[in-house]
């Protein structure tokens, strides 16, 4: 018996399966809370030099007292990080006469002084990360992102070592701490620390929720469960933008995003621990209780399954073989995926986090700029999901990852004053990059084989969250030149996108266990053997082999997807009755002597001829996720 059997028993997607996944996605809506939180948290309000009061300024307003001491940018504007060495009375005569002796401008000396309208505080009010201590403001969102780095190889560990919802819990209640630590900094140290504390935390969150999810429901039902789980990612987004208008103040900006988290951690009491990791680790009692009850609520009250039986399960897996990272880049093709998968999950996180930081840069008010870029990415999904079935993964994940960089790019042409235009032309990158992130999930978990599908995911998480984290200090290059982040964001953009061209197509493609198979695909295959001239015409064949008789097996699959019929090998081998493929295969190789295929043959238990799914190719439908940033 196979796990998957006994979805069939419990119901793979009933009452207990919708309960679970939205607790669990209680806590997936604070992940973006915090992932982009820094947009409000450092977020730099207009400022300038603080002037020391004179005798000379009494009978002087604010206006002309600022215009005698601090110079001007030629659009009229106060220059923020410069003041006059000495009152220039004279602009008060003829305000256009700006003195060109620049040996009178100096640093601001005495501190800054800051437009409040619209923030209460910052990070940057707070302790002047402001002009030379730019780079520290900006720096707080790269702690944040190493700290996530760093958490995917911990926890990554912890949930395969000790459990999901273990390590789950564990993870929120150090988000609460470190996030209500974060929250009561003295010193920028501090706030550093804690910060990136907190991104190993929620690291967990992020890499736990979606599979804890997953190993709850069954194949059918996983590219519903992904939307659903990657859609509250952007209901957070959402109200990240609500929060942050309401709580102008940074202390209490980081209690409110930080507070739902408690929430979560009660609500996780109820969900049970993945069976398929209790039986895989053997808790076989622990996983019978779980199945009773997933099984009750779902109305299967006449399931019974023995412990023993589960138990069985344990017994039956083959152990593997020990792969590493290392593994990845041993043999050519997968050496080549590997660097090429790196390179678009660099460029998608690199764009997404670029233009989601960057609220104040296409003529929307920031906070309506974070409610409409989380808005759209609902709609991106949707459509994304519907396009990778029907132009397949690979011109998907270019062309969305082109587009991204192109509308950045057009961004750097459209003059500011065209501010509705270029709002729409953002509004568009945004759909656009979260449809990037949303099919790399998909298709690089198509890409690698089985035995290092996890490996595979973890390498590119790590090289995302690189990304991530130096999204945030290419803003820095403005000072070389205003548009150059912008051109460095579409340029990595464009470049990774066309890089993606070089990956192998996945759709209709049977997912490869080995590495041998991720090998062979790319090189002259074995001799297949072809169809009976009964066989109908407009079908594509793939090769397949029976593990117990090592025959070669022709599978026609429709080009729609349709599940592959089998058909009969040329000398099939005996095989033990008992087993379900081999039955059928039996019985194929039994009616081969008509000249047709059987009307229906033996199929595996819980299963029938019309729906039936060789063991030899356990992964033809698919893995089908939503993805976790």
């Amino acid at each position: 018996m196979k796990f998957e059997d006994l979805f069939l028993e419990i119901g793979g997607f009933g009452r207990f399966q919708i309960l679970v996944l939205l607790i669990l996605c209680l806590p997936r809506i604070n992940l973006p809370m915090h992932f982009l939180l820094h947009n409000f948290l450092a977020a730099t309000p207009p400022h300038h030099c603080a002037i020391p009061p004179q005798e000379a300024f009494e009978n002087l307003t604010t206006e002309e007292v600022l215009l005698i001491s601090i110079p001007r940018d030629p659009d009229g504007t106060f220059r923020s990080c410069e003041m006059f060495s000495q009152p220039q009375f004279q602009l008060l005569l003829n305000s256009s006469l700006q003195p060109e002796n620049s040996s009178i401008i100096q640093h601001c000396q005495h501190g800054w002084v800051y437009d409040h309208s619209q923030f209460t505080s910052t990070i940057a009010t707070q302790w002047d990360l402001v002009c030379e201590q730019r780079g520290l403001n900006q720096a707080t969102a790269t702690f944040f992102f190493i700290g996530v780095t760093i958490g995917a190889v911990i926890f990554g560990y912890l949930s395969d070592r000790f459990g999901r919802k273990a390590m789950l819990q564990l993870s929120l209640v150090c988000s609460v701490v470190f996030g209500m630590l974060s929250a009561a900094s003295v010193s920028y140290s501090m706030l550093a620390i804690t910060r990136t504390l907190t991104g190993v935390a929620l690291s967990g969150v992020s890499l736990i929720v979606l599979p804890l999810g997953m190993e709850w429901v069954d194949i059918q039902h996983r590219t519903f469960s992904g939307i659903l789980t990657s859609i509250f990612w952007s209901i957070g987004n959402m109200l990240l933008a609500m929060v942050a208008y309401l709580v102008r103040e940074w202390h209490w900006l980081l209690v409110a995003v930080t507070g739902p988290c408690l929430l979560s951690i009660v609500c996780l009491w109820w969900v049970p621990e993945s069976a398929r990791w209790l039986i895989a680790n053997g808790q076989v009692k622990q996983a019978h209780r779980n199945l009773l009850r997933c099984a009750r609520m779902n109305g299967r009250k006449d399931f019974t399954v023995s412990p023993e039986a589960l138990r069985k399960m344990v017994t039956d897996k083959k152990p593997g073989g020990s792969y590493s990272y290392i593994s990845l880049f041993r043999t050519p093709v997968l050496r080549k995926i590997s660097l090429c998968s790196g390179a678009v999950w660099f460029g998608v996180a690199f764009s997404y986090y670029g233009m989601s930081m960057n609220l104040t840069g296409f003529g929307l008010n920031m906070y309506l700029s974070q409610f409409v870029f989380g808005a759209i990415e609902i709609p991106a999904k949707i459509i994304m999901y519907v396009l990778v079935n029907r132009i397949g993964r690979r011109q998907s994940q270019a062309w969305s990852l082109i587009l991204t960089g192109l509308c950045i790019g057009a961004n750097i042409i459209i003059p500011k004053p065209f501010t509705s235009l270029r709002s729409v032309v953002a509004i568009m990158g945004k759909g656009f990059s979260e449809s990037a992130f949303t099919t790399v999930f998909l298709y690089t978990s198509e890409l690698y084989p089985t035995i290092l599908r996890q490996n595979g995911m973890g390498y590119n998480s790590f090289v995302a969250r690189l990304g991530g984290a130096l999204a945030s200090l290419v803003f820095l290059l403005d000072e070389v030149w205003r548009s150059l982040p912008e051109v460095t964001y579409c340029g990595v953009a464009v470049c990774c996108g066309s890089v993606a061209f070089l990956l192998p197509e996945t759709l209709n493609v049977c997912l490869p266990e080995g590495i041998e198979d991720v090998e062979k695909s790319q090189v002259k295959g074995p001799r297949q053997i072809s169809a009976p001239e009964s066989m109908p015409p407009l079908l594509n064949h793939s090769p397949l082999s029976c593990p117990l008789s090592g025959a070669l097996l022709t599978l026609p699959v429709t080009q729609r997807g349709t599940r592959p019929v089998p058909v009969p090998p040329a000398q099939p081998a005996a095989v033990p009755q008992q087993h379900g493929w081999c039955a059928l295969h039996q019985s194929l190789a039994a009616g081969r002597a008509g000249g047709d295929l059987p009307a229906r043959g033996p199929t595996p238990t819980g299963s029938s001829a019309a729906g039936y799914q060789s063991p030899c190719t356990p992964g033809c439908r698919g893995p089908q996720t939503g993805g976790a940033r």
